[in-house]
């Protein structure tokens, strides 16, 4: 079964650019949001198996959104996704609870790598 996929960014083509990459290899994208609190209440009604967020956008941030979500579920699977120099904001994305993150911009294969690994990764709880 294909990962169904939530894609987080406040800019369209990079959204259409991380869709396009994941449905190439195998994935579904089954949401898109543009802020942070559109991405919560996106999971909620969706129930993606990945997430892809960004952690500059209005409203909301993508770390805010990434500490509601796995509030809400402590098993979610979330990849930021930083512009080069952001290195302090994605470690305060992997503390809240991420899983990795991606540099924007995306080399495809880097980010099928690290998809397929926070997918294929089983917990030892």
């Amino acid at each position: 079964m294909k990962p169904k996929v939530l894609v987080v960014d406040d800019a369209i083509f990079m959204r259409k650019m991380i869709a396009e990459i994941l449905v190439e290899n195998g994935m579904n994208v089954i949401g898109e949001a543009d802020n942070g609190s559109t991405a919560v209440e996106r999971y909620k009604e969706l129930k993606p198996d990945l997430v892809t967020m960004d952690i500059i956008m209005p409203e909301m941030n993508g770390i805010d959104a990434v500490r509601q979500i796995v509030a809400i579920d402590s098993q979610a699977k979330i990849v930021m996704c930083s512009a080069l120099g952001q290195q302090a904001l994605v470690q305060e994305a992997i503390t809240a609870g991420a899983k990795d993150f991606l540099i924007k911009p995306f080399n495809p294969s880097r980010v099928v790598e690290v998809v397929n690994k926070i997918m294929n990764h089983v917990p030892t709880s």
